[in-house]
Order: structure tokens, then C-alpha cells, then sequence
């Protein structure tokens, strides 16, 4: 987990003296996600640790009950976080070195979020094997156009519930394979 573009740089340097060839970094605080050009300047790739993120954005504990429904990674505000950094790392990247980002966390295994989050410019997406099936069959049904414009709703909601209802609405897969 970084925070800055300095850390970045500083994290990259240590594992190249350590013979790594291919630094990245976890983008878990706003900070490195709004700076996120700066940041993949320095290294390969991010990976985006939605948990993390959507605790910091919301600044919402995981641990207190009452904060739960703020913990929700369709929360517009990190959906925004997550094209910042995809945005940034797009900006990042020149000469055919691209820095791609992913996202590891269980936002990935839902699957109409994993549709937003490639419309976002998410490059991989990381869950567990029992999601790979659903995930896989949601994202064969649509385009990156699509996905895109998936990702815009979400974006344009005004809440996390209103944001996934929206996606869901427009993905009738879901329905289709009793998600």
C-alpha cells in the first residue's frame, strides 16, 4: 500500500536492488488513486485493493455495524477513485509500456460489477474460483462499449444501491443465470 508517488518510486527502487523486474503497487487510499499518474510513473502495474479503498473513501471502519452500508464498493465515489487510477495508469503509460491495473478484493466476483469495473479500464480482475464461472459468463455477453456504458450509469448514480440497480437493470444475463 502506497500513498504517493515517492513511496512508489522508493518501493520500485527496492525491488529492482532485489533483482524484481516488474514492480507494482496496491492502490488502497484516495490519495494514490487521485494522484495515480504520478504514481504508476514509477512502477508496472496497480493492483486496486477495493476493500481497503472503499473503507478509506468512505472513511467507514469495516469493523463498526452501523457504517455497513457505506462499505459498499458500487459506492460512486470509489467507482470514481477506480477510473482515476485506470485513467491515470492510462496516462502512465507510453511507448507501448502499458500499466495495467487490476482489481483484487470480492468486488471483482460480482459480476455486474466486474462489467462496470471493465468499463472503468480495469485491465484484470482478481476473485475466487467459485465467482470465475459467473463472472466469465456475465462478460461474455457484453462489449467494452457496453461495459462502458454500464460504467457511466453506475457513475452518474447518486448511491451505491441506486448504481448496482441501475447496471443490474441493463443486464438482463443476471436474470437469465439466476444472479
Amino acid at each position: 500500500m502506497i500513498s504517493t508517488a515517492e513511496e512508489a518510486a522508493h518501493f520500485a527502487a527496492l525491488c529492482s536492488a532485489a533483482g524484481l523486474k516488474t514492480p507494482g503497487v496496491m492502490v488502497e487510499v484516495p490519495s494514490a488513486a487521485l494522484t495515480a499518474a504520478s504514481v504508476l510513473r514509477e512502477v508496472s502495474f496497480a493492483s486496486l485493493g477495493t476493500n481497503d479503498l472503499t473503507q478509506y473513501a468512505m472513511a467507514a471502519d469495516r469493523q463498526l455495524g452501523p457504517l455497513a452500508t457505506l462499505n459498499d464498493p458500487w459506492q460512486p465515489a470509489v467507482l470514481q477513485l477506480v477510473k482515476l487510477t485506470a485513467d491515470g495508469a492510462a496516462a502512465a503509460s507510453s511507448g507501448g509500456n502499458l500499466r495495467p491495473v487490476g482489481v483484487c478484493g470480492e468486488a471483482a466476483a460480482d459480476p455486474a460489477l466486474a462489467v462496470v469495473l471493465v468499463g472503468l479500464g480495469v485491465a484484470t480482475l482478481s476473485m475466487s474460483a467459485r465467482a470465475l464461472a459467473a463472472v466469465s459468463a456475465v462478460l461474455a455477453t457484453v462489449t467494452v462499449a457496453q461495459a462502458q456504458q454500464l460504467a457511466t450509469t453506475a457513475l452518474s448514480a447518486p448511491s451505491a444501491s441506486a448504481a448496482r440497480q441501475a447496471v443490474r437493470a441493463q443486464l438482463p444475463i443476471l436474470d437469465e443465470l439466476g444472479l
